[in-house]
């Protein structure tokens, strides 16, 4: 059965045609509203009586207020595809937009943001990822003082409604709050006759922007769903499991280096002389996080889901496969497989149309002309972050001291379900973990998907060494810049005729938060809270890591490592949640958020790109390591810049540290 909080609200498409000319008729009178500082001041509240006159009108305006939720599977819009050091892209490019790509080549500046969510419904450039979330909070603000006007609407569903506008709130708030630190609060909006000075907004200290977020998702959950019932009509709205999540990941970001203690951020204050960064180190704040994320996780658990397993979602096809071939797809299924169980919010409402075409590889001469881009690429750091088939990571492995990963040797029959056999290729792609196969396509690495999915016999093998069909930096709009493609983000049924560049893509939600997302950050926040990691910290990695075909942490390290006791320390248990975080979630956004709140993009993005020579046509020249490009991160760019001309406007804002 279709798991029902997968998605975002859809209602934009589902409601009905009167609901649809209502949103535009309201839309279209709220398009010169709220310009002013933060877009928080309604300019025709005589208006506001008509669009909540009824039920159907007020659903209208509900509508209009998920409307402002980012497209999650958009480069265009969400920078953390393409604005770290995880993927590499190319400049022109044919598909995605490259434009957050400039975020990580230090293109980031006061005069024009690139993702500049800070924007109002004036300045906001859908091209450089603005989004007028302000507005968004205005018009919440606006739901929320007028939903008591409908006649027609019962309590129940009208306390629903509240409740789902205040996680919106509580969402909005946050997705700021990760980019900016101290924001403004939008409890409410100003009164109409607010002017100049009034009219302005303070930013608030991290903890009490923290305890509001809180506070809305407290008051919203009493009234959300445990899961959907109606799931013809209603799939994607919030449920508890939903609102808690994000609670969670929000108490985590403020317990994480980058916002507990930490003293870079000395000293900013505004021109009330209050401080908003907190300067104390406060473990209580993991204990918080802690208690919120088994909450979550509990939540989650009652709604229903669970860690995704492949055999059980395709019974038919599994009964087919190899067992590796099976593990390799359960890390891709978790984050491709459209309403599986592990999947607690996902954004459907974006088409991952451009993000699979991006990761397709080009099996024959007539693709390279059509819809498959394969520019998507994976760097080489991230390629060998993958642990090795014993669970522990390439430089920690007993069975690879002395073994030079850009060694080349040939596969053999062993190999054959994840490298073509007899094909000469690196060390570096032999015996590693489940993970790896299921996310990155190499030269001569296979591929199951494509129209070949009832045996894994004969799977596809990609071609990307120069010379051979789908290899080389050609077409130059179309190719992968470090040599290899991210596999992730393709579904199995998506597929392109032989000789055809006539593209079919298997939608799919992609996922903003799923379980093992949860769990991962559970063991972060129990092991930061306490002295030494327990059963419980081991419990939550050991579940993801199982599911494909890992041993346990403990046992891994034990049998593996170089370091047997790196897991019973708090420290070495640190170092490895956080690698497997990065595992994991790969390509999913998590590790650009990641590396900022742990403070270590600093330490990953000041070193430069590296990949393939993708112009080598044979494997002696294909395989050299080559620098991409320099990468520099400053400690200004943890925080986005807030527009010069907003500060202009607003004086009361305080710029983040580094953009004066």
């Amino acid at each position: 059965m279709k798991n029902s909080t997968n998605i975002r609200y859809t209602g934009l498409r589902r409601v009905s045609n009167r609901i649809n000319i209502y949103l535009l008729w309201i839309l279209s009178f709220y398009a010169t509203a709220c310009g002013n500082f933060l877009d928080v001041i309604p300019d025709n509240i005589p208006t506001v009586d008509h669009a909540f006159k009824t039920r159907y009108q007020a659903e209208a305006f509900l509508y209009g207020c998920f409307s402002f939720l980012p497209n999650f599977a958009d480069a265009g819009s969400n920078p953390a595809l393409l604005g770290g050091d995880e993927t590499w892209y190319i400049d022109p490019v044919d598909g995605m937009s490259p434009r957050l790509w400039y975020i990580a080549r230090g293109a980031q500046g006061t005069n024009e943001p690139l993702a500049n969510y800070w924007a109002s419904k004036q300045n906001s450039n859908v091209l450089n990822g603005g989004s007028p979330i302000f507005t968004a909070l205005s018009d919440c603000n606006i739901f929320l003082e007028n939903i008591h006007i409908p006649y027609d609407l019962g309590d129940e569903e009208r306390n629903r409604w509240i409740a789902e506008v205040k996680f919106l709130k509580a969402f909005y708030h946050f997705w700021l709050f990760r980019m900016y630190g101290p924001i403004p609060l939008i409890k409410e909006n100003l009164p109409l006759s607010a002017k100049g000075e009034e009219a302005q907004r303070y930013r608030e200290p991290v903890d009490d922007v923290v305890d509001y977020i809180v506070s809305l998702i407290d008051e919203a959950i009493e009234d959300l769903p445990p899961q959907i019932e109606d799931q013809a009509n209603e799939l994607g709205r919030p449920t508890k499991a939903i609102a808690l999540a994000v609670k969670a990941q929000t108490l985590t970001l403020a317990a994480s280096p980058l916002f507990n203690g930490n003293t870079d951020y000395a000293g900013i204050v505004d021109e009330r002389n209050i401080e908003l960064f907190p300067q104390t180190y406060s473990q209580e704040k993991w204990e918080r996080a802690a208690a919120a994320l088994k909450d979550a996780i509990d939540a989650a658990h009652e709604g229903g889901h669970k860690l995704y397993d492949f055999t059980v979602t395709n019974p038919s096809n599994a009964a087919q496969l190899n067992e590796k071939t099976i593990l390799a797809m359960q890390v891709r299924g978790a984050a491709t497989e459209q309403w599986n169980e592990e999947i607690i919010w996902g954004d459907s409402e974006t088409n991952t149309l451009a993000l699979q075409r991006a990761c397709h590889p080009v099996f024959f001469v007539a693709q390279n002309g059509g819809g498959l881009y394969r520019t998507f690429a994976p760097t080489l750091q991230v390629v060998e972050q993958f642990y090795t088939k014993n669970g522990v990571p390439i430089e920690e492995d007993k069975d690879w001291v002395g073994v030079d990963p850009m060694e080349i040797k040939a596969a053999t029959a062993a190999d054959k379900y994840y490298i073509r056999e007899n094909h000469r290729t690196i060390q570096l792609h032999f015996d590693r973990e489940a993970r790896f196969y299921g996310s990155i396509m190499f030269d001569g690495g296979t591929l199951y998907g494509n129209s070949r999915i009832t045996s894994d016999n004969n799977m596809w093998v990609t071609d990307l060494q120069a010379g051979k069909v789908g290899g080389g930096a050609n077409p130059v709009q179309r190719y992968p810049s470090t040599g290899y493609i991210c596999k992730k983000w393709l579904h199995f049924r998506s597929a392109v005729p032989d000789n055809s560049n006539s593209f079919t893509a298997h939608r799919y939600a992609f996922p903003i938060i799923r379980l093992a997302d949860l769990y991962l950050m559970y063991a972060e926040a129990l092991n930061e809270s306490l002295p030494a990691p327990t059963a419980e910290v081991y419990k939550y990695i050991d579940e993801v890591r199982v599911r494909t075909g890992l041993k346990g942490v403990v046992e891994s390290w034990q049998d593996y490592a170089i370091d047997a006791n790196k897991p019973l320390r708090q420290e070495g248990m640190r170092e490895i949640i956080r690698r497997e975080r990065l595992n994991e979630l790969a390509f999913e956004g998590a590790r650009f958020w990641d590396l900022k709140r742990w403070k270590l993009a600093e330490t990953y993005m000041n070193r430069p790109v590296r990949g393939l020579n993708i112009r080598g046509e044979t494997p002696e020249d294909f395989y050299q390591e080559t620098e991409i490009y320099p990468l520099t991160y400053k400690k200004r760019d943890y925080l986005w810049p807030i527009k010069q001309s907003t500060l202009l406007t607003n004086r009361k804002l305080v710029q983040n540290i580094g953009w004066n």
